[in-house]
């Protein structure tokens, strides 16, 4: 079994802090990509279902940019996490 070596000082209370920040930066991010990606979606499927026809793709392509900053967003969020917590 490996030893097992607990921060302290310091190093202890910067990942208290850290870790405090980077849970809340990376929640705010992961809500707000969450928003903007279902007003994108939808948005797109409004397009879609009152033109029909050629407007489908551009409502189409329009929820796929939702999906693309709520999928971002979420790894940002992710990340930030991770660096508040020194992973």
């Amino acid at each position: 079994m490996g030893v097992v070596q607990e921060d302290s000082g310091v190093t202890k209370e910067a990942k208290a802090v850290t870790g405090t920040v980077g849970n809340a930066v990376g929640g705010l991010t992961n809500t707000a990509g969450g928003i903007l990606g279902a007003a994108g979606r939808g948005l797109g499927n409004t397009v879609s279902e009152t033109t029909g026809g050629p407007g489908k793709n551009v409502g189409k392509g329009i929820a796929d940019v939702g999906d693309g900053m709520d999928s971002g967003a979420k790894r940002i969020g992710d990340g930030t996490k991770d660096a508040g917590n020194w992973k």
